[in-house]
């Protein structure tokens, strides 16, 4: 049965085993790594290898020039650890993490689920190790248990009993959560650690004394590496939304033209939700704040809606529709929405509620769990 409590699975799904090497340096701090291995059933076509960005794209790219035994060796020259990538014909393609150690790759390279090992980069054991942490909470008899009478509340629509569940589950994946925490801190720096923080493996405000230990070393140890300073600037950033943190200011207008300030709600509980018409997860999310509004509004709760729509027609007409009364802005940018940037906003639906200070105290509660925190700030 598919479990309906789902974790993050990373890209990096390969057999892996440790050894060491030595690595040729030069005087100007770069060094050169070899990457080697064996095609199993090589394929017409090219073998290519690329440098990756921060954004995922092509920094730098070669291709691999198979030998007669289907043996292959690249030496490449680094000037800081790095994100790369073998594609094996435009069809099994290889994610590495390559640092100071030299590292084999031995594939079968004619299926995109064909076998793949590599050997020598500790980054990629780091990963698997996390990984399998990670999804130790998932053959736990107790949350197949959990599953079937989630299934059961779902086909019942049991908002509650579904809540009870998922608050069982996080409880049991949060023992295996700690645990992966406490491992990735003990780790040397390393863009193994920065990639399974940075694919939220681990909740940025339930773990962020974490980033920020990680942010820390690299800060130390690696400031002048792109790949680490991106992360600093994330956890930079995430700093100024951390839960007890006065959320920033948003000024946008309201449907009529007139501009609002998201500080102008001051005195009252607050629920900061970005949203739009064409979000699905957003508009079977409204039912559930509608109520939750309806119920608290006489008590100092609000909601400051921020639409991430294109046009004012498709704003205002799910506004209608799905019976918003509350405040509303946006400046119709989608994304590049400026209150999408300052709250660093990747997903939506994104809310956070704050306090009558203008302090955030909770992110993204969802279903009946925002009426449960609510009776716990204001009273039921």
């Amino acid at each position: 049965m598919r479990s309906l409590f789902k974790i993050v699975v990373l890209s990096f799904v390969v057999l892996i085993s440790c050894s060491s090497a030595t690595t040729e340096s030069e005087s100007d701090g770069s060094w050169y790594v070899t990457i080697k291995g064996k095609v199993g059933f090589p394929q017409q076509g090219q073998i290519v290898i690329q440098e990756l960005k921060s954004n995922t794209s092509s920094a730098w790219e070669d291709t691999i020039t198979l030998k007669s035994n289907y043996a292959f060796a690249k030496k490449i020259k680094l000037s800081e650890p790095g994100y790369y990538r073998i594609n094996f014909y435009n069809t099994q393609v290889i994610n590495l993490i390559v640092d100071r150690s030299d590292i084999e790759v031995n594939v079968d390279g004619n299926s995109p689920q064909g076998f793949s090992e590599i050997t020598g980069s500790r980054d990629m054991d780091i990963i698997s190790n996390a990984q399998k942490m990670l999804r130790a909470t998932e053959t736990m008899p107790e949350v197949a248990k959990l599953n079937e009478d989630f299934a059961t509340a779902q086909r019942e629509g049991n908002q509650e009993k579904m809540l009870v569940l998922q608050q069982a589950y996080m409880k049991l994946d949060k023992v295996n959560k700690d645990k992966v925490a406490a491992y990735l801190k003990e780790q040397a720096p390393s863009l193994a650690v920065v990639n399974l923080l940075q694919n939220n493996s681990l909740d940025a405000d339930e773990y962020f004394d974490l980033y920020l230990s990680v942010a820390d070393k690299l800060r130390t140890n690696w400031g002048s590496y792109s790949h680490a300073k991106t992360f600093i600037e994330k956890v930079d950033k995430l700093k100024k939304l951390a839960i007890g943190q006065e959320a920033p200011e948003i000024a946008l207008p309201n449907p009529e033209g007139q501009v609002v300030k998201l500080s102008s709600l001051r005195g009252q509980y607050v629920l900061v939700d970005f949203w739009a018409k064409w979000c699905g997860p957003c508009r079977r999310e409204n039912p559930n704040v509608v109520k939750a509004f309806n119920r608290f509004k006489s008590k100092g709760f609000t909601v400051f809606g921020v639409s991430l729509d294109r046009t004012k027609e498709d704003w205002v007409q799910a506004i209608e529709q799905d019976g918003l009364t509350w405040t509303h802005v946006s400046d119709l940018k989608y994304f590049q929405s400026e209150a999408a940037k300052t709250y660093d906003i990747q997903g939506i639906p994104y809310s956070l509620l704050l306090d009558k200070e203008g302090k955030i105290i909770a992110k993204n509660l969802r279903g009946a769990a925002l009426e449960q925190k609510l009776e716990e700030v204001l009273g039921k």
